[in-house]
Order: structure tokens, then C-alpha cells, then sequence
């Protein structure tokens, strides 16, 4: 009994000891696994850059989507921006923790900047690098309400900040980063070059192009979702993944200046429209514009004030064609729209990136008064000019005495014959005569060589 129970245990042992070997060979697989593909695949290149949108954070999904699918050994982000929106940048934060490949940020070319949410994408990266002349930082939060900035209380204030502060300090002390000056960056709005991001342990290269950039990140293992990667990129190829021209032009419209013109040639092309019905190629080309301003503007933080006069504006264009008020209404109009064009973006504390530039606002403004002001004066010259047409058009019209007027007979005049009155006195048959006013149905006329006057104005329409 007792030697068939200690058979039994050391078989049940032996059980034990091949499944941990089996599962630590499984382990050993995976990662193996993952680092064959790290050495095997083309680094794959990607350029971010612009506002952090929406449209960017979609992207950049794809382009981790892609390298996973393709095996690459890293994906190489560059990126310039001056910051972006809260929900895209975490879009993009996420997908990176969760690669299975290797994610390196760099902050590229020369000159270039990662502001704002591009601080907290460049700290969730594997690999943080920066080129010569880039420089990071800034990356105080700013709320955005249905106005523009949102006027938080200090505790409201306090609770956004300390939010941001946690959350990259948490990405900070994930990839080993300088979890003291993250929280600087939010805290205060601090700024770092390259050269001072290397040496406080903000970043971890500083390389000119990607060729140096995947010499000097060879060798070093960095933690994936599915385990730790040896990066083999010295000499690996690079393959470059473009944008696609649709992501490119929603990406190019997610610009604040961009979205103001929109805004305003889809606005002058709806009204000119509705002012010339059937005209149809400035309404179609219009409501494509602002249909396009709109998505622009969602992708945006925008001060609705703002928006609601230049709507306003818009209003005060339309009455003043339909009710001439003298230009008042047109001059309120060009107040209301530099006014809205002015708090548009209004949103200081974000940087001028996220602001129309003066000058396209002038511009626009200008362009946008002379238009209008020259259909209110054509509207006003047109209700000045005499009619020409129906009853009212007959008068000062030429026609031809049909029946004696001895008094009263018939003339003949725009097509038809008409009663008529000569208070001058009789007049023959044959004889022109110029029509004075029109009592109802009847005309009143009088000899065309009457007046000078009449006969060298008086228009002939007799047939």
C-alpha cells in the first residue's frame, strides 16, 4: 500500500513538473516569438503631425493595426503638434499601451514640437527620442464648455489639473521617465529642448534622422502588451506609411483657419442661393463647405458665442437686401461677424495654434462687407428704378390713337387696346400719344409733341 501510494505521488510530481515545463516553454514561445518578429519585420514609419483630432488618433490606430498585422520590428512616429484634443490624445495613449509592437515617439524634424497632448503621447511611447532644435512641454489641461473655456471654479480647477497630472505621471513611472517634471510640465506649464528632455530623463534619445535614431535604440528591450522585445532596428529597412489623401484632407481641415474659411465662403455661398434662386452650383459648393466647417468645428474646441454671431451676422446681411435700412444693418452685420470671428477660438491659455490669424480675419471681414454692401446697393438702386413691367410699367409708354379722342377713345399701346382720356383736347386717329397715369382700366394721355421733354424720353413700344 504504502509503495503503490508513493508511486502514485511521485507520478502526480512528475505530472506537476512537466506541465510547469510545458507552460514555461509556451512562455519562452511567446516571447521568442515576439522577438523573431522584432528582428525579422521593416521598421514602419509614420508621420503625425498638426492637431491631435479625431481623424489622427484614427490614423495612428491603423498605422499600429498595420505594423502588428505586417510583422514589423517597430513603428517609428513622427511627431510635430501643438496639442490636441483630451479624447483623441487618450485614443491614441491607449492604442500604444496596447501594442504588440514596439512604439517609438520622436519628435521630428528639426524644429519641430510636441505641446500639450503631445507630451502625454510621446511619455506612453516605448521608445521617447527627439531631434536636434524640438523642444516639449506645456501640458497644462484646459477645459472646454459650450462657450469656449470653461470658467471652472478653483476646486473644479484643481480637480482637472490633478487629474492630468496623475495620468502622465502614471505613464512617466510605466516607461521609467522623469515622473517629477511630467507632472512639472502640467502642473506649471513647464518646457524642456532636447538636450535638457535627455538629460532630466524626459526622453530617452536624441537622434538627427531615423537612420541615427535606429542605431542607437538597437539592443534595448522594451516592455510590449505581450511581453518584453529586444529591438534589433541597426540596418533593419524602413518602409514609410503615407497618409491617405482622404485622412490627409480631414486632418488639413481640423485647422482652426481652415474651419473659419469654410465657415464663411459655405455662408456667402447658401446666401447667394437663396438671394438667386436656380443658380445652384453656389449652393451646392456652399453646403458642401459648411457641412465641411461643421466637422471641422467638432473637431475643435469652439466658443459657441462665437459662432452664434456670425450666425447673427449672417441675419443681418439677409434683412437689410429685403428692407433697406440705409447700411445700418449691413454695418452691424460687420460688427457682429469680426466680433464672432474674434471669439471663434477664443481660448488663450491653449496657445495661438488653436487661433484664426488677424489677418485672415481682416481679410475675410472686408471681403465679406464689400460683398454685401454692394448687393444692398444693388437692391436699393433697383427698388429706385422705374417700373417697367404690368400695369404700373404702361405710364410713360408711347401708343397709337386707334379711335378719334374726343375725349375719350382707344389707343392702341403694348400689345393691346386700351380705353383712354386726352385732357389736352381732341386728338386723331393715327396720332401718338404718351400715357400720363392709369385710373383703374382706363388710360389718361396727352399728344406725344406735347412735351419735349416726353418725346425725347418716352419709350416706343407701339406695334
Amino acid at each position: 500500500m504504502r509503495r503503490s501510494r508513493s508511486i502514485r505521488q511521485a507520478t502526480r510530481r512528475a505530472r506537476c513538473l512537466l506541465s510547469s515545463m510545458l507552460v514555461a516553454l509556451g512562455m519562452l514561445g511567446l516571447v521568442g516569438g515576439a522577438a523573431a518578429r522584432a528582428d525579422g519585420g521593416a521598421v514602419q514609419v509614420v508621420q503625425a503631425r498638426g492637431v491631435v483630432s479625431p481623424t489622427l488618433a484614427n490614423f495612428l490606430g491603423r498605422a499600429i493595426d498595420a505594423a502588428e498585422r505586417d510583422g514589423a520590428t517597430a513603428l517609428v512616429i513622427e511627431m510635430d503638434t501643438p496639442g490636441g484634443l483630451d479624447n483623441a490624445m487618450r485614443q491614441i495613449v491607449q492604442r500604444i499601451l496596447a501594442a504588440r509592437v514596439p512604439v517609438i515617439v520622436y519628435v521630428a524634424p528639426h524644429g519641430a514640437r510636441a505641446g500639450s497632448a503631445g507630451v502625454y503621447i510621446t511619455y506612453a511611447a516605448h521608445v521617447a527620442a527627439m531631434a536636434p532644435n524640438t523642444n516639449i512641454g506645456s501640458a497644462t489641461p484646459v477645459a472646454m464648455g459650450e462657450g469656449g473655456e470653461a470658467k471652472m471654479s478653483d476646486e473644479m480647477r484643481a480637480k482637472v489639473t490633478n487629474d492630468a497630472a496623475a495620468y502622465l505621471r502614471g505613464l512617466a513611472e510605466r516607461r521609467g521617465r522623469n515622473a517629477e517634471w511630467a507632472e512639472r510640465a502640467v502642473r506649471e506649464g513647464a518646457n524642456a529642448t532636447d538636450g535638457e528632455a535627455l538629460r532630466l530623463g524626459v526622453v530617452d534619445v536624441v537622434a538627427t534622422d531615423v537612420t541615427d535614431l535606429l542605431v542607437r535604440i538597437d539592443g534595448r528591450t522594451v516592455e510590449t502588451s505581450v511581453g518584453p522585445v529586444r529591438l534589433a532596428t541597426a540596418g533593419a529597412p524602413v518602409q514609410r506609411v503615407e497618409m491617405g489623401a482622404v485622412d490627409t484632407f480631414f486632418q488639413a481641415i481640423a485647422d482652426p483657419t481652415i474651419a473659419y474659411l469654410l465657415l464663411s465662403l459655405g455662408s456667402l455661398g447658401l446666401f447667394f442661393e437663396l438671394s438667386n434662386p436656380g443658380s445652384i452650383l453656389p449652393g451646392v459648393v456652399g453646403g458642401i463647405c459648411l457641412l465641411l466647417g461643421f466637422y471641422a468645428l467638432g473637431t475643435l474646441p469652439v466658443n459657441y458665442a462665437g459662432l452664434a454671431l456670425m450666425g447673427f451676422a449672417l441675419v443681418l446681411f439677409a434683412v437689410d437686401l429685403f428692407a433697406p435700412s440705409h447700411g445700418i444693418l449691413t454695418v452691424g452685420g460687420v460688427v457682429a461677424f469680426v466680433l464672432g470671428s474674434l471669439l471663434l477660438f477664443n481660448v488663450p491659455e491653449a496657445g495661438p495654434w488653436l487661433r484664426v490669424s488677424l489677418w485672415v480675419i481682416a481679410a475675410v471681414s472686408v471681403a465679406m462687407s464689400l460683398f454685401f454692401a454692394g448687393m444692398v446697393a444693388l437692391a436699393a438702386r433697383g427698388l429706385r428704378r422705374k417700373v417697367v413691367t404690368g400695369r404700373e410699367g404702361l405710364v410713360g409708354q408711347v401708343g397709337l390713337v386707334r379711335s378719334a379722342l374726343d375725349l375719350d377713345g382707344t389707343v392702341f399701346v403694348d400689345g393691346a387696346l386700351w380705353e383712354a382720356t386726352a385732357d389736352a383736347g381732341p386728338i386723331p386717329v393715327g396720332e401718338r400719344v404718351v400715357i400720363d397715369a392709369m385710373d383703374g382700366l382706363h388710360l389718361r394721355v396727352r399728344p406725344l409733341q406735347a412735351s419735349p421733354a416726353l418725346e425725347s424720353g418716352a419709350r416706343e413700344v407701339t406695334r
